[in-house]
């Protein structure tokens, strides 16, 4: 139980918002990990590239990005071995996680593979939610207004509820769903409300009206609706 086995959280992509706890970890590692699409690059290796030492052991972890859970489930069993034959040599491991580990971040797999093996710490990151919000800007929620996060493929009749209920949305995954999306928006009458953002804090980053967005959006997209006319005043 001597090595510690290190969830970092890099930020949204910027990497000026990797936060000096992370990048002091990253810049003394001996091992790093890393999530990748299978046979293609690493976003989070991208984003800590400038810090991570030369000669540093680096285990790469292929995740196919498939509807079957098997083959993302089969690669995390193998990072997680290699990492674990690490951690019980005596080497630290800083695993590298876009934006937060513990929201909707790949790390929390591997944690929990390993959590009852070995100490595991977690350094939260900037997340994509809270960095979309700074780009549009629109504040989150304030007083007792409820903020509701909600994954863009879930179907028509279980977003509307949540539409229906909550002061502030967010609508995150929303990549090829963007239509389905935004015409449930219209359908609800908040399109008006309603901010698109889509690689936050990157050099290809667009923030615009839903109104305008384009019908094609990348993975990294989301959907912020502020219902109230002026909320925070």
């Amino acid at each position: 139980m001597s090595a510690t086995l290190y969830g970092v959280g890099l930020g949204p992509g910027d990497p000026d918002l990797i936060t000096r706890r992370a990048a002091r970890l990253i810049e003394n590692a001996t091992v790093i990990a890393w999530p990748s699409l299978a046979g293609g690059d690493s976003f989070a290796r991208a984003i800590a590239a400038e810090l991570i030492p030369a000669g540093t052991r680096e285990i790469r972890m292929d995740v196919p990005m498939t509807t079957d859970r098997a083959p993302a489930q089969a690669a995390y069993d193998a990072g997680a071995a290699e990492i674990a034959t690490a951690l019980a040599g005596g080497d630290d491991v800083v695993c590298l996680c876009e934006g937060d580990p513990f929201f909707y971040g790949s790390f929390m797999y591997l944690h929990a593979r390993l959590r009852d093996r070995f100490r595991v710490e977690i350094v939260p990151g900037v997340t994509s939610l809270t960095a979309c919000a700074a780009r549009v800007p629109m504040p989150l929620a304030a007083r007792n207004e409820v903020l509701t996060i909600l994954p863009g493929p879930l179907s028509d009749a279980a977003l509307r509820g949540h539409l229906r209920a909550a002061d502030t949305l967010v609508l995150m995954k929303v990549g090829r769903h963007l239509p389905r999306l935004r015409a449930l928006v219209v359908e609800e009458g908040m399109l008006d409300r309603a901010h698109y953002v889509e690689r936050a804090t990157l050099g290809a980053e667009r923030v615009l009206p839903l109104a305008g967005a384009p019908d094609v959006a990348p993975y990294f997209s989301m959907i912020l609706i502020a219902k109230g006319a002026d909320p925070w005043l």
